[in-house]
């Protein structure tokens, strides 16, 4: 008996963020997600880009399923995107999923030529 067969889907778009019922919507705490395995393309010329990505929330009613997380990011290994799109949409992508009390997602992209950079955007519920 093994594990059954996992379908990556081959854009963000094409990706679902799953969730499920937080079991303490009455509380406020801290969930955090990271990889420092995260890769997309450069658009310009299609070289690969390095990152590690986290997403820091407190979740309202529902949490975001750890599996469809990886298989979401994952989902852009293909994609040309510049560092600061990629932070905006999973920012966007978790909010529209979960509705967090409040998120910060973080992207630190490796040096190429020298420089690095860094992308943060944050979400609160008002």
């Amino acid at each position: 008996m093994g594990a059954g067969k996992t379908s990556y889907p081959n854009s963000p778009e094409k990706a679902r963020l799953e969730a499920f019922k937080n079991a303490y919507p009455d509380r406020d705490y801290w969930i955090k997600f990271e990889t420092s395995e995260f890769t997309s393309l450069c658009p310009i010329t299609g070289q690969p880009d390095f990152a590690k990505i986290v997403i820091d929330y407190i979740p309202n009613k529902l949490c975001i399923e750890s599996k469809s997380l990886k298989l979401y990011l994952f989902s852009f290994r293909n994609r040309g995107s510049f560092a600061e799109e990629i932070v905006n949409k999973i920012r966007d992508d978790v909010v529209d999923a979960c509705q967090p009390r409040r998120l910060i997602v973080t992207g630190e992209f490796t040096a190429r030529g020298g420089i690095a950079i860094a992308v943060k955007a944050e979400y609160s519920m008002r």
